[in-house]
């Protein structure tokens, strides 16, 4: 075969000339883009690598913009707390200034007013926004979180920066967190009201009310007979002559009825003990500490932490005229009984009265159709009216699950909340409800309500007449004891209330149009913090009264009450839960009351006076320290993951760098040896070109 020269010449240079070419577009395309590869043909490899953390960098760009977003919240609510500390400082030392005993009622006055300053700036506080968002509103930024009366209207959501792959933190602090939120490690403490004068130095001679000494408050080393006084000289070491009668609920919800009968020379510590072993005391075990403030007020603290169901009710009975008028088990068998010692032994219309009535607690409460506030029996205790104010009636009693110490909502069933250790033990099957006082007509209601397994029932004649409460199933039939909700409940409050009594006894449509029907005229809830309401529409002023309560209430030869919804029960000092906005009112009422502890005799007698104020302000002081130092735990971990998310950010561009860049003087260099190639080739065809046949040969 003959080699010709356009054989070699493409040999040569058609071959290398083409790949010459191909290998110096590449490089200068490498040096021209910066870019080691332009599609994935160029390299799969590096192309699926460059993908990879190209989509890195953008998932960490998206943590840094969403952490940077979170730490603006955290740290404006850092500030705002650390004023919510400052000027809870301020108030506390305005709160023990006017503990002081040397201030006049001016100087309270000035006091109180100055203290109403900073409620109001707590109140701007609360409702700080930015860029239009407020900070305490959790989720519902749009809200505004506290309302002119200080109640929450945002919600409890917790809104959360995205910091990884599965990985959230949460930066804003809601209000139901703040205002309502609950400290577990709190321990609740209540206090009677009415404070309790030594007879024994006010009268030193009991048959002579013209010897009167000087007096002072009962102390827990005094006898029973300073404190109920006596008509003789003579203390009887024999007979237990005086009766306290006690209610009330353990830190579990378990409720309690006891009568304790006591002698003239037993001292109230022995009475205080008593109490305590009411609750749960044992010799090697103290479940609560019962004692005496200055006043002579009984004060019961829990030793179990995180729980809201502790309650206290006590009265006392003697019969000085040695009968057994103060012995009884019906306490509306005391009603005639006189509550003012000095109308016993000096009685300004005799014959006088020989049975005394001790009160503990006391409560007010404004009667239906009636504007003046009137004082409630102190004999009483789950058996009063609900509280009226124009359109509304309302509780007093949190409604709270045995289990969680949580509100209970509409859904939750009643047997979630009572003591079913009562009656026929672990159920309500049996139980009954008194449902007493007037619809919005005016007219009088007394209603029973029937707690039974095989389907409960109201009603309006003592049980002559029974309607059927009907659950939600199918089909339908009247609800079982164990499984009727508070929705059930207040539907049939809202049917009596509003005068809507259904057509028929057992038809379910006929219940269900009642229920609908009431609902035009009046509305039955249950409050944020868990109390019954009533509100009527379309009116300024309700003609409507109403007490609800165990039937067994009152009477001390049958069990317990299953629960209260509202009572004359003491005051509580401090609580697991807070209600912040609430809690800084009654501080400030209690100067405003010039009140160094609860007093019955003036004011809203069931403030809990400046002393013990102070100690609700305490409580106050470590919830929202707790809740800064939450806030100051975010923000150093949206600090920590911004700084973590730009180094990662700064290694993945770095690592990118490294796969697809190009390495300028890597590319350099073989460009210039690709090009000294060319130009090799180029001179070698030249040559080559150049020979004639004699070179050949």
């Amino acid at each position: 075969m003959r080699v010709t020269s356009s054989m070699y010449y493409q040999s040569l240079y058609g071959q290398n000339n083409s790949q010459l070419n191909s290998k110096l577009f590449d490089v200068n395309k490498q040096i021209a883009s910066g870019m080691s590869i332009q599609y994935a043909k160029d390299d799969v490899r590096t192309f699926s690598e460059t993908m990879r953390l190209d989509n890195e960098v953008v998932v960490l760009g998206q943590i840094k913009k969403s952490t940077q977003s979170g730490y603006k919240i955290s740290n404006q609510t850092d500030v705002v707390l650390n004023e919510f500390e400052t000027s809870m400082n301020r108030m506390r030392t305005l709160l023990l200034q006017a503990a002081n005993g040397t201030n006049d009622e001016d100087s309270l006055d000035a006091i109180a007013a100055e203290l109403r300053g900073v409620e109001d700036h707590f109140m701007s506080l609360s409702n700080t926004s930015i860029n239009g968002q407020y900070l305490f509103s959790g989720s519902a930024v749009n809200t505004k979180p506290i309302a002119a009366d200080g109640t929450y209207m945002g919600n409890g959501v917790s809104m959360n920066a995205f910091l990884g792959s599965g990985v959230k933190q949460q930066y804003n602090l809601s209000g139901a967190d703040l205002f309502l939120g609950e400290e577990v490690l709190q321990r609740r403490e209540i206090t009677t009201n009415v404070p309790i004068s030594n007879l024994s130095t006010k009268y030193p001679d009991f048959t002579d009310s013209s010897v009167t000494g000087k007096g002072s408050f009962i102390t827990s080393g005094d006898t029973i007979r300073d404190m109920m006084g006596d008509t003789d000289n003579v203390i009887d070491t024999v007979n237990a002559k005086h009766h306290f009668y006690i209610r009330g609920a353990t830190s579990n919800g378990t409720s309690f009825k006891e009568q304790i009968s006591m002698r003239d020379d037993e001292t109230l510590d022995e009475l205080l003990k008593q109490i305590g072993d009411i609750y749960g005391n044992t010799p090697n075990l103290k479940v609560v500490n019962v004692s005496l403030n200055p006043n002579g007020q009984i004060v019961v603290q829990d030793k179990m932490k995180g729980s809201s169901k502790l309650e206290f009710h006590m009265i006392g009975a003697v019969d000085f005229s040695g009968g057994g008028a103060a012995n009884v088990s019906d306490l509306d068998l005391l009603d005639g009984g006189e509550t003012n010692f000095d109308e016993i032994i000096n009685p300004t219309s005799p014959p006088a009265n020989n049975l005394f009535i001790r009160e503990f607690v006391r409560s007010n409460s404004v009667a239906s159709g009636d504007s003046a506030i009137t004082n409630i029996d102190g004999l009483l205790y789950d058996r009063t009216q609900f509280h009226k104010s124009g359109s509304k009636l309302s509780a007093n009693v949190s409604q709270i699950l045995k289990d969680t110490n949580t509100f209970a909502s509409s859904s939750t069933k009643i047997s979630e909340v009572a003591d079913i250790s009562k009656g026929t033990a672990g159920t309500l099957d049996g139980s009954r409800f008194k449902l007493v006082g007037t619809n919005i007509n005016g007219a009088a209601f007394d209603v029973q309500i029937d707690f039974a397994t095989a389907g409960s029932t109201f009603s309006l004649d003592g049980g002559v007449t029974n309607y059927d409460i009907f659950n939600m199933n199918t089909p339908r039939s009247a609800v079982a004891a164990d499984e009727m909700t508070y929705q059930q409940l207040m539907d049939v409050v809202n049917i009596v209330v509003t005068d809507n009594i259904p057509a028929s006894v057992n038809i379910d449509t006929d219940y269900d149009s009642a229920v609908y029907t009431s609902t035009f005229s009046a509305n039955t809830y249950l409050s944020y913090d868990g109390k019954l309401q009533f509100e009527q529409i379309g009116v300024t002023d309700t003609k409507a009264s109403l007490s609800m309560h165990d039937a067994n209430s009152g009477d001390f030869s049958l069990d317990a009450s299953l629960m209260t919804f509202n009572s004359n029960n003491a005051i509580t000092v401090s609580d697991p839960k807070t209600d912040f906005f609430k809690v800084l009112d009654e501080m400030i009422s209690a100067v405003e009351n010039h009140k160094l502890y609860p007093d019955d005799s003036k004011g809203d007698i069931r403030n809990v006076g400046i002393e013990n104020a102070i100690t609700m302000m305490d409580n106050l002081r470590d919830h929202v320290s707790k809740a800064h130092a939450r806030v100051g735990a975010q923000s150093n971990e949206l600090t920590a993951s911004l700084e973590r998310t730009e180094l990662l950010e700064l290694s993945t561009m770095t690592l990118r760098s490294s796969v697809v860049d190009t390495d300028l003087a890597e590319a350099s260099l073989k460009l210039t040896q690709l090009t000294l190639n060319y130009e090799a080739m180029l001179s070698t065809v030249g040559r080559v070109s150049k020979l004639s046949l004699v070179n050949y040969l």
